[in-house]
């Protein structure tokens, strides 16, 4: 079995843990991949669900990882293959001057990804009639485990230490959204231009369009190396019945952004997440992702994940078969227009742990090499 198709299974069902405290550390709740724990497969070092309703009925299971975090996982008691979950890393130990911990700043997302929410605060959080209905943003808040506005500073000190106690690679930035027309584009710009003077680190910053287009250029000149702007349903009554409030940001406003983005920071280098299983079809995904790619746009389809505490937190996530439907033709148009995981400077596409997307374009970049001369 490939391992894109391993990675499909494996994200869309979760995994049942033998002993949920070994390995590296999982997430419950909050923004961002939660409710899963990293596992490496084949070299690639995905996010797969632990906590989720799903997971508790997966039919894998994961045994006790031994010292070097390798373990077997099983599938209806048949073994069915071996990962390895990353070491919990170093920096998560420490704290600020003034005692607040670095784990509750910025996390460690895959292996080598540096990830943190600047703002757990967003315009639409508090009213049920304009929140994301998938969103979980809020809850590590009201759990403690973080703080509800990381500075500038703070954010410069943990990223100078994840990158020189633990190698992180690049770091993801993003942030409920604030009142104003910039959509969260100034604090983002303010804490790149702070990490970046401390620790050379490429950046992905992620925020709604912004109202006037030179924030594209202001991010760019804080030291931010990608932009992720987030479509999440394509459907635009599906857009409305979900996100009541940010589907007010219309897609043309998106596209519009897009266009001027790829101006700024490069081919490839401005994406956008597409969370597979929300009632979008294969045709819906498969014909906007093609209208991305046409101008330079990296779509980064991702399964659905309920969360716990969201009112989707029943709702089924899609089968390994309709992810496939959906990957493989976008792992040849993504080939296509010259961009690729590969080639993203930082951020979530870079990353692909949240997806089996990367491990499809490594089937496509496999299938066209040329063969060896003899």
């Amino acid at each position: 079995m490939l391992a894109a198709e391993i990675i499909t299974d494996l994200q869309t069902n979760g995994i049942r843990l033998m002993n949920p405290s070994a390995g590296s550390q999982s997430r419950r709740g909050g923004a961002g991949p939660t409710d899963h724990k990293a596992l490496t497969i084949d070299g690639l070092t995905v996010m797969v669900p632990v906590h989720t309703a799903t997971a508790f009925q997966s039919p894998y299971v994961a045994d006790t990882p031994n010292e070097e975090g390798f373990a077997s996982i099983y599938k209806d008691g048949e073994f069915f293959s071996e990962v390895q979950f990353p070491r919990k890393a170093k920096f998560l130990d420490l704290s600020t001057p003034d005692g607040i911990p670095y784990g509750h700043i910025a996390q460690l997302h895959s292996k080598d990804v540096l990830a943190t929410t600047v703002l757990q605060t967003c315009i639409r959080y508090k009213s049920r009639q304009k929140t994301c209905k998938f969103c979980a943003i809020g809850q590590s808040l009201e759990a403690g485990r973080t703080i509800a506005q990381k500075t500038p500073s703070q954010l410069a000190e943990v990223a100078r230490a994840a990158y020189l106690l633990d190698g992180v690679k690049h770091m993801v930035m993003t942030t409920g959204t604030p009142p104003g027309e910039d959509r969260g584009a100034r604090i983002l710009s303010e804490c790149a231009r702070e990490i970046r003077s401390v620790v050379d680190l490429p950046i992905q910053a992620q925020c709604e369009p912004p109202h006037d287009h030179q924030w594209h250029c202001r991010m760019k000149e804080a030291g931010i190396d990608s932009l992720g702007m987030h479509i999440e349903v394509v459907n635009p009554q599906l857009r409305r019945k979900i996100m009541p409030g940010k589907s007010q940001v219309s897609l043309e406003k998106y596209f519009e952004s897009f266009n001027f983005a790829v101006d700024v920071f490069g081919w490839g280098q401005v994406s956008t997440y597409i969370l597979a299983g929300l009632g979008d079809t294969v045709d819906e995904i498969i014909g906007i992702c093609r209208k991305l790619t046409s101008i330079g746009v990296y779509p980064f389809v991702v399964p659905f994940v309920p969360v716990s505490g969201t009112p989707l937190e029943s709702h089924a996530p899609p089968s390994p078969k309709f992810m496939r439907s959906i990957l493989e033709p976008l792992a040849e148009m993504i080939k296509e227009s010259g961009m690729g995981a590969d080639k993203i400077k930082a951020g979530c596409g870079r990353c692909g742990a949240c997806s089996a997307l990367s491990a499809f374009e490594r089937i496509k970049q496999l299938s066209t090499r040329e063969p060896l001369a003899c």
